[in-house]
């Protein structure tokens, strides 16, 4: 009896560790779906007709032609990217203009400068482009945002000027 008994105790710690391990399988589960269902995607062109600037102050710039906003975090009223999720995200911003004064972009999040795209002022080219490329990790609410330097400009039409950025994962 005494044997039956150590061997029931023994199942039933057996089986209770089991019930535990399928709850944390399903837990796992439910975490990587909720991760996988959560895309953040978007793009958008400057939408101007010609040039855009120069101006006296520095500008936050709103690409106004969005061509992708999956997840709805990028706003064309205001230009700002607002993460929906913590995590770490893949930003771009590309840009054209004539030649003339030059261009200077700058992206931020929140208030923090991060990256710079310029090209400098010259007589003899008659374009200037470029562009940059950052991963930054994000908590829910940063803004990330893109402003032209004083006395610089853009070419905002035919999809030359853009800003750009997706979720790679979730944290």
């Amino acid at each position: 009896m005494c044997d039956e008994l150590t061997e029931l105790n023994a199942l039933t710690e057996k089986l209770e560790a089991l019930e535990t391990r399928l709850k944390d399988s399903e837990n796992q589960i439910v975490e990587l779906r909720n991760k996988e269902r959560t895309k953040v995607i978007f793009s958008a062109e400057a939408g101007a007709r010609g040039a855009i600037g120069p101006f006296n102050t520095e500008t936050t710039l709103v690409y106004k032609r969005v061509i992708t906003n999956i997840g709805n975090a990028y706003s064309e009223f205001t230009g700002i990217f607002t993460a929906p999720v913590a995590g770490v995200y893949y930003f771009t911003i590309f840009h054209h203009a004539g030649g003339g004064p030059g261009t200077e972009l700058f992206l931020y999040k929140n208030s923090q400068h991060i990256v710079t795209t310029q090209d400098h002022p010259s007589v003899h080219e008659t374009a200037h482009n470029g562009g940059n490329a950052v991963f930054l990790q994000l908590y829910q609410g940063d803004q990330v945002y893109v402003r032209m330097g004083a006395n610089s400009h853009i070419y905002g039409s035919n999809y030359h000027t853009t800003f750009s950025g997706f979720l790679v994962s979730r944290m």
